[in-house]
């Protein structure tokens, strides 16, 4: 089966899939995604949601720029019921680069002006006002608030820590400042409260800060060790970030599994192992987290992993339906897991315009509630309202999953994509790469 996208229609795609680890769910009717969900607290005017995508368009201190604010304006007047802000730093050193958003007392005003652009865009174009939830991180070991990488690694990592090029004796992160992350993350949500956004998602994913703590198994205690020991801090920084929301969303968005990074998630031969993972689903539900969103991997290392891809830096050591087949799977278990949360399904990108009929059979039998797209979003801000119009996506405006995207990215430019958005983007990733 060939790397790339061969596919000319759905059944091509279920031929391949069928030799596969995991089924892709059978296509239902596109159009339970534009349904309004109802969930604890709070209720989405459809079921699609733009899911958070950095784009590293920030100003030196964390305010949103004309970029951003085109990028969010794009996303309301598209017409997901949900949309998931990009990672939002804690602090300055949590900061995967240099333009990374990043809330503070003195940028305030920005964000809550960008939060009120977001309602009246919306507005603008006759839809019901979405939910904005905003992601907030610490980027760990992939932090580089300036120039230079300056990674905060909370454990030892042998493949990890060689990919990076880490001496033995790069810092670990101390039980004093592991300490201090509940008190950022709540500062954080008290400002996105005060800016006017709905909710707050507590992100332990792609191996940042606090996902890569979930595999510190050979850490001392308090942190490391036990899944108590090792969970503690992210549990402590949901509570706080629940205490200041009151009544807002807190959401979540964790890695089910990391692939051969880590050992959380995984079993012999880099199989899925979910035992432990799903226990953390079960305890973030009865600390009242309400909107759950599943991925796995790093972009950092096993990029196909948590985005499947038709072309990008490698050929992935997997057919690219392997790694759509495991997110679905992965979002279906933590759905059954806990029925009474929203899990938004991720990583069907890939899958271009066939994607809302699979998505479609997914939520249909109880695998997820929300059908996501982040760099479909990017390429395509206004699939929803085709799929109102029309039912379907159209082929010529999807994502091609090709990591243009993220090349610009990783040359330290501005994110978008360059083939669906040329007039933005196109120069950009020429500015940065020369291409």
């Amino acid at each position: 089966m060939p790397f790339g996208f061969p596919y000319k229609s759905i059944e091509d795609i279920y031929r391949d899939n069928s030799s596969l680890p995991y089924p892709l769910p059978q296509p239902g009717d596109p159009s339970i995604l534009l349904k309004p969900v109802q969930g604890m607290g709070f209720a989405l005017h459809n079921a699609l949601a733009i899911q958070p995508m950095e784009a590293c368009d920030s100003d030196p201190g964390g305010a949103p720029t004309d970029w951003t604010l085109r990028r969010y304006r794009r996303f309301a007047e598209g017409g997901a019921g949900l949309i998931w802000v990009e990672a939002v730093a804690v602090s300055i050193p949590s900061r995967a680069n240099p333009n990374q958003l990043m809330i503070t007392e003195e940028n305030l005003p920005a964000f809550r002006a960008m939060c009120e652009m977001i309602h009246e865009a919306a507005a603008s174009v006759g839809h019901p006002r979405p939910m904005v939830v905003v992601q907030l991180t610490h980027s760990g070991r992939f932090s580089k608030p300036g120039e230079n990488k300056e990674p905060i690694r909370a454990w030892t990592s042998p493949v990890l820590d060689t990919h990076q090029q880490l001496p033995d004796d790069w810092p670990i992160v101390s039980d004093e400042e592991l300490a201090e992350l509940p008190a950022l993350f709540a500062k954080s949500t008290r400002l996105c409260r005060e800016a006017g956004f709905d909710g707050v998602d507590v992100k332990a994913c792609h191996l940042y800060l606090l996902n890569e703590l979930l595999s510190a198994y050979d850490r001392p205690a308090p942190y490391g060790g036990s899944y108590e020991n090792r969970t503690r801090v992210y549990f402590q920084c949901v509570e706080a970030c629940k205490a200041e929301l009151r009544e807002g969303i807190l959401a979540a968005r964790v890695n089910l599994y990391d692939g051969a990074a880590a050992p959380w998630g995984v079993g012999e031969n880099l199989s899925l192992n979910l035992d432990e993972p799903l226990k953390m689903v079960r305890d973030l539900r009865d600390r009242e987290v309400t909107l759950l969103n599943i991925t796995m991997g790093t972009p950092y290392y096993n990029p196909h992993v948590n985005r499947p891809y038709a072309s990008g830096g490698y050929e992935p050591p997997e057919q690219p339906l392997v790694g759509v087949g495991r997110l679905l799977y992965g979002c279906a278990r933590a759905q059954e897991e806990a029925p009474e949360m929203v899990c938004v399904a991720t990583g069907a990108g890939y899958l271009r315009h066939f994607a809302p009929e699979i998505l479609a059979g997914l939520i249909g039998r109880g695998g997820a509630t929300v059908a996501g797209f982040g760099r479909g979003g990017f390429a395509y801000p206004n699939f929803a309202n085709d799929l109102m119009k029309t039912g379907a996506m159209q082929p010529s405006k999807c994502c091609l999953t090709c990591g243009l995207c993220t090349k610009i990215m990783r040359a330290g430019g501005r994110a978008g994509c360059p083939v669906r958005d040329a007039e933005w983007y196109k120069p950009e990733l020429k500015r940065v790469t020369g291409e």
